[in-house]
């Protein structure tokens, strides 16, 4: 039978010193990850963040590219080692923004961080420029354009473009950009009426299309009837007067626009016509050059290839002539008081020339005439005249120029 066991320290005694060293290693690295386990870091995300468009109240729109960007994080090394790309939300605070035309507007960028225990503290750019403006709507009608000529032989008839007018939407200041809504198509090699599907494309004063606006429908029909040449022909508008401008002008120039258009009908309608004419416009009386808008009187059997009136615009200009004034009495300004003068001659004869109405709205005493003898003693000198007109009239001859002034003392 076995007696009792004894526990032998001698296994523990062993290498007791070595032993403890290693405890205490253990002990100050448990120590330090527990410390590093708390500690927060502040790290740049490896990615760069899009920006997300926001939703925008009903009646505005917004305007601008987002772009990406850059964060910085902090907190516990595991948390921010945890974040992924989509743990991230980047967007602009619209609400600090005022409603404009145009006007760029620094938006501030918000980035959000749904993992927990990390924070965003830098945000790289900090905003970005946007527009807010007002969402505009315009009813503009569609007009057919073409990008290239129509077959030989043939000439483009009326277009007819089905809807008619397309809404055109989209920011106020875009919108208000938009002076006009083509529809293009292009003719075909053989003289078929075209029948064409079109793109409804918003357009600028020069012809460019203007960005950021939408048009409703897209799309158009266009539809162009293609005439033989032998029905049509081009003739010069020549204009039509009424009446007489007033006494005193005359019509120096007048123009048509346009100044020729193209007709359809009968070969034997065509035939005997060598210009269109203006309904006659009424000048009786004009002073001034004007410019209205008339239709085009056409004969029985003949139309406009392409429905259209015609401006006339008539230059008047007042004649112009030449006005005698024979006897101006020549007045000596600048005496001292206990002067007095002798001219002679006592008048000369001026000349005026101008528009004839002004002339002859002239009166007797428009003319004067004087000496300038400020300053000059008692004597006998050669003095030339001064002669003031009114305006609008200039002074052709003064008979004569110089007279003679005897100063006197009272």
């Amino acid at each position: 039978m076995l007696g009792p066991r004894r526990l032998d320290l001698r296994f523990f005694a062993q290498d007791l010193p070595l032993k403890g060293v290693a405890i205490a290693v253990a002990l100050i690295l448990w120590v330090t990850v527990a410390q590093a386990a708390g500690r927060e870091v502040t790290v740049d995300f490896d990615g760069r963040i899009p920006v997300e468009r926001p939703d925008v109240p009903v009646g505005l729109v917004m305007r601008g590219q987002l772009g990406e960007v850059t964060v910085r994080l902090r907190g516990t090394p595991a948390a921010v080692g945890a974040v992924a790309r989509e743990s991230l939300r980047a967007t602009i605070d619209i609400s600090v923004l005022a409603v404009t035309r145009g006007e760029p507007q620094d938006a501030p960028i918000r980035v959000a961080v749904t993992t927990e225990g990390v924070k965003v503290v830098d945000v790289v750019p900090a905003s970005v420029p946007v527009r807010v403006e007002k969402l505009l709507t315009r009813t503009l009608a569609v007009q057919a354009r073409y990008a290239n000529e129509a077959p030989k032989g043939f000439v483009a008839g009326d277009a007819a473009v089905s809807p008619a007018e397309v809404s055109v939407s989209g920011p106020e200041s875009a919108v208000a950009a938009v002076a006009a809504v083509y529809a293009t198509v292009r003719f075909g090699d053989v003289g078929l009426d075209l029948v064409q599907g079109a793109q409804a494309t918003a357009v600028d004063k020069d012809g460019g299309p203007v960005d950021g606006v939408m048009t409703e429908p897209a799309g158009v029909q266009v539809r162009v009837p293609l005439l033989p040449t032998s029905t049509t022909r081009t003739l010069p508008v020549f204009w039509e007067l009424r009446g007489a401008v007033a006494a005193g002008y005359w019509i120096s120039r007048v123009v048509t626009d346009p100044a020729a258009v193209t007709v359809r009908g009968e070969p034997a309608a065509l035939s005997a016509l060598e210009r269109i004419a203006t309904a006659p416009v009424d000048v009786n009386g004009l002073t001034a050059s004007r410019s209205v808008r008339v239709l085009l009187v056409l004969p029985a059997g003949v139309a406009l290839l392409q429905p259209t009136d015609a401006s006339v615009s008539i230059t008047v200009t007042p004649l112009t002539g030449t006005r005698p004034f024979p006897l101006v009495a020549i007045q000596a300004v600048g005496l001292a008081p206990t002067q007095f003068a002798e001219i002679d001659p006592r008048t000369v004869e001026v000349i005026v020339a101008g528009p004839v109405p002004a002339l002859t709205g002239l009166a007797g005493d428009s003319v004067s005439a004087a000496v300038d003898v400020s300053g000059r003693p008692a004597g006998t000198y050669q003095l030339d005249v001064t002669v003031r007109v009114p305006q609008g009239v200039t002074i052709q001859s003064v008979q004569p120029a110089r007279v003679t002034v005897t100063i006197r003392n009272r």
